[in-house]
């Protein structure tokens, strides 16, 4: 069962990682393995890829993570090429992954994350204020959980980069779970069961009960923490999505909207999770980084 659940959690961070453009090696300058914190002894690492030709000083957080698994090897530098050719330094961060750890543990990893890049950012030539934040299914869910709760650190915090704050300042994002007790229709539960069974073991033993769930459910998902301060957030989904259902972008566009955040939704019809020739989509994304970051309009 693990095995074949590592497998479906490895197919989900390949669809959104698949090689888009003939870029190479020397377009960029990746360093691997930046370690940004420690869990049980185990390292946490991040890749940073930068632009050889122009660097325009901006970063891009990119979740690798689909099931919630995250894995060094799928990095793959050639996947982030339309964020690269204009300019921006991507921050690849790979998490403690299901089974062994859950979603609420793996968002701690990625507060982390975020607080070292931005204690380090001259580190990387890249404006401490203003961080991007993308990622596909488990990844986009993990972008708009910090697009809805990254925020200051604490500022007696006996380590420095714990005083720094894990805020973003943009979201774009493909097919991410929004609500999991509302998974489809209203009131279907997800946590854990039901469509999302085969992920159990990302969401613990709190998933283990109805009063778990619920519990469970509103903590780890980002609809119930949107506020008016949200950052700029565009979701670009399939309305054929089995897996994670068009109405959980719908959902939160629509709640984003009514509480006059910047957020927009991009449906492509008959798509499923993930589809061929998503370059184009991709440059979507990056269009909006641009507005929302650097303040360039295509």
């Amino acid at each position: 069962m693990k095995k074949s659940i590592r497998c479906i959690a490895w197919l989900l961070v390949s669809l959104s990682i698949i090689p888009l453009s003939a870029q190479t090696q020397e377009d960029f300058k990746r360093t691997e393995d930046v370690i940004y914190g420690r869990k049980f002894g185990v390292a946490l690492t991040f890749d940073v890829i930068q632009p050889v030709k122009t660097n325009n000083g901006y970063g891009i957080i990119y979740m690798v993570s689909g099931g919630w698994f995250s894995s060094h090897e799928a990095v793959n530098p050639k996947g982030y090429a339309p964020y690269l050719n204009r300019g921006y330094t991507i921050f690849a961060v790979v998490h403690g992954s299901q089974p062994k750890f859950t979603i609420q543990e793996i968002r701690q990893d990625i507060h982390r994350a975020i607080r070292f890049i931005r204690h380090n950012a001259v580190r990387w030539a890249v404006n401490p204020d203003h961080f991007g934040i993308t990622g596909g299914s488990a990844g986009g869910h993990l972008s708009l959980t910090m697009g809805t709760q990254g925020g200051p650190g604490k500022p007696d915090a006996k380590d420095p980069i714990d005083r720094e704050s894990s805020a973003v300042q943009a979201v774009a994002c493909f097919f991410p779970p929004t609500d999991f007790l509302n998974y489809g229709t209203e009131g279907e539960d997800a946590v854990g069961v039901g469509t999302l069974k085969n992920y159990k073991a990302a969401f613990g033993p709190d998933s283990d009960t109805s009063e778990g769930r619920q519990k469970l459910g509103k903590d780890i998902s980002p609809i119930y923490f949107i506020t008016s301060k949200m950052p700029p957030t565009l979701i670009i989904h399939g309305d054929a999505d089995k897996l994670v259902p068009i109405q959980q972008a719908e959902s939160f566009v629509k709640r984003a909207t009514e509480l006059g955040v910047k957020a927009r939704l991009i449906v492509k019809p008959g798509a499923v999770h993930g589809w061929k020739d998503m370059r184009v989509d991709v440059e979507l994304l990056t269009d909006w980084f641009d507005e929302h970051l650097r303040g360039v309009k295509k």
